[in-house]
């Protein structure tokens, strides 16, 4: 789903004001990698080296400063996604590409696994982090449902099912087993079932 901090997602915010900068980007790095319920805002303004009004002038609340870390996170995550897509040769290749575009990622260096599974994990219902994470996890269904269309899925609503459900536990596996190579087998599994569908 999504992973470390990574430069481009530091360099996302670069027409944004240094204060807003440095507090995403300080946010960026202490959610992913302790959690959004742990870390503390004191502990967000403290790495950005901006003054406590700061946050509050730009985001409002420590809410709308977590609902913008998620929704960067949410913007790299659809831009990796799509450029390993848009890079696949023929339907089939664009669809497993989701897949290879996973195991890329769990691959990198500090990948702690998905930030929205983790932020999840204490949210309240209905508020920003649920929100958010929604609007993403129906973006990928989404995806998933079109390229099984463009593939001759005879029923692409199933197939994209099945292939989301497998690309959730893989997320949920790699971080709970640290354990990478869990991408080859689930990419080797999602094959299979894109080709029995393709078959049907």
């Amino acid at each position: 789903m999504d992973g470390p901090v990574l430069e481009e997602e530091r360099a996302m915010v670069t027409t944004r004001s240094p204060a807003r900068d440095r507090l995403l980007a300080a946010a960026n790095e202490l959610f992913y990698a302790e959690g959004v319920h742990a870390v503390g805002i004191d502990r967000v303004i403290e790495r950005a080296g901006v003054a406590k009004a700061s946050l509050y002038n730009t985001f409002g609340s420590k809410d709308a400063l977590v609902g913008e870390y998620l929704r960067g996170r949410q913007q790299a995550n659809r831009e990796r996604i799509t450029a390993a897509v848009e890079a696949a040769d023929g339907p089939r290749a664009r669809l497993l590409a989701v897949f290879d575009a996973q195991a890329a990622l769990f691959a990198r260096p500090g990948y702690r696994g998905c930030p929205f599974v983790a932020a999840s994990a204490e949210a309240e219902p209905g508020g920003t982090v649920q929100k958010v994470s929604d609007e993403y996890r129906a973006w990928v269904r989404a995806l998933l449902t079109e390229l099984a269309r463009d593939a001759g899925a005879p029923d692409p609503d199933a197939l994209a099912r099945q292939l989301y459900l497998l690309y959730d536990g893989a997320a949920i596996a790699v971080r709970m087993d640290r354990d990478p190579s869990v991408a080859d087998p689930v990419r080797e599994t999602a094959a299979l079932i894109v080709d029995a569908a393709l078959r049907g």
